[in-house]
């Protein structure tokens, strides 16, 4: 049995006749997908088509593509799809998301990792691609009611803790009281076209929350959150809005960089969790203390022009950093630049070799 290579993300299988229309069609139209076709199918335009003949077990080539895909179309019956996975399932953080088709393409449904797995997205593709009807069973897409596993996975959002997500889920699918408290972050996060179902109640404060009759939240903050038991079950979402700007010495080590951001955190009580980017002045774009950093924790990091940092309102100009620099001032204009706020949490501080100032990205504005 040849390794397999994939090229893109998805891989379709196909071992009838109509499977192999039905391949060639998503092949045309989602792009993304790798087609393997069995060879007693071939008609010698495979090479032609980019189409991959195989000529083993299909449950030898699932084995693989199941390890090697973010997701695998199967177009034959459900019964035989279920029985070739039962032996590859691990659970569904690890699990690639598979999709069945049948063979004459009335309906594809979503078969495994399809909420976390993302198969219930690719469902919905597959079944426009060829003219079927998505099969979907999860429960808050079906009720089309808050997903709390993946709550802002489009805006990079990070979950604090599994723990109670299950218990938060049910509590949502069942129609409980859930307050889902937002203190930062993007705010178009419900993308269903209807209001938010009357059990789910939103505050801006945690306190205003308690004063509702829900003993599950959902909480959306940057902040580092007092060990409260009020809410018997809650979940906590890391919005990215926190902007560090950084200027330092050059030749300052990584480690005393990350050292000086943990301890600003640490004071302002804000989770590393939102932290967002990195901002500097021009001069810091090879600064390869900041580039560790950032490549560490996937940060972003941007840096500025002095010019473009001079526009900026800053509450003391310093004529030393000017005489290095260009600019009046590199940490504070460079995280109101960034964040687009001119309200800093923190303003200025320095310590040793680098100065850090600390913004938050208001989404209530519609800065994105």
């Amino acid at each position: 049995m040849i390794p397999l290579v994939p090229k893109n993300p998805f891989a379709v299988i196909a071992i009838t006749k109509n499977g192999r229309d039905l391949a060639h069609s998503l092949q045309n139209k989602l792009k993304q997908v790798d087609v393997y076709i069995a060879r007693k199918l071939e008609k010698g335009d495979e090479p032609e088509l980019g189409i991959r003949l195989f000529d083993y077990s299909t449950r030898e080539l699932l084995s693989q593509t199941f390890k090697q895909y973010r997701g695998v179309i199967l177009l034959f019956s459900l019964g035989a799809a279920v029985r070739m996975l039962a032996s590859l399932v691990e659970n569904k953080k690890k699990d690639p998301c598979v999709v069945v088709v049948d063979n004459s393409g009335r309906f594809a449904i979503s078969v495994l990792s399809g909420h976390l797995g993302g198969g219930n997205e690719l469902t919905h593709k597959v079944a426009n691609a060829i003219g079927a009807t998505p099969v979907i069973t999860t429960a808050s897409d079906v009720q089309e009611t808050l997903a709390v596993d993946l709550l802002g996975r489009e805006f990079g959002w990070e979950l604090e803790d599994s723990g109670h997500v299950t218990a938060v889920s049910a509590a949502v699918v069942n129609e409980e009281p859930v307050a889902v408290i937002q203190e930062s972050g993007e705010r178009n996060w419900w993308k269903y076209d209807k209001d938010l179902p009357n059990h789910l109640a939103c505050y801006s404060v945690l306190d205003e929350a308690k004063k509702g009759k829900a003993t599950s939240a959902i909480i959306i903050t940057h902040r580092i959150l007092p060990e409260d038991p009020y809410f018997t079950k809650n979940v906590v979402y890391r919005p990215k809005v926190v902007v560090l700007g950084i200027g330092c010495n050059r030749g300052t080590p990584a480690v005393e960089i990350e050292q000086v951001i943990d301890e600003t955190l640490d004071e302002l009580h804000f989770s590393k969790k939102s932290v967002k980017a990195i901002v500097s002045i021009d001069l810091k774009k090879d600064e390869e203390g900041l580039i560790r950093v950032t490549d560490k924790y996937q940060w972003v990091f941007h840096t500025f022009s002095a010019d473009t940092l001079n526009q900026v309102t800053i509450s003391k100009r310093s004529e030393t950093v000017y005489q290095y620099t260009g600019a009046y001032g590199v940490s504070e204009p460079a995280a109101k630049c960034y964040s687009m706020n001119d309200q800093l949490v923190l303003t200025k501080k320095k310590s040793g070799n680098v100065t850090i100032s600390v913004a938050l990205m208001d989404h209530r504005l519609g800065r994105e």
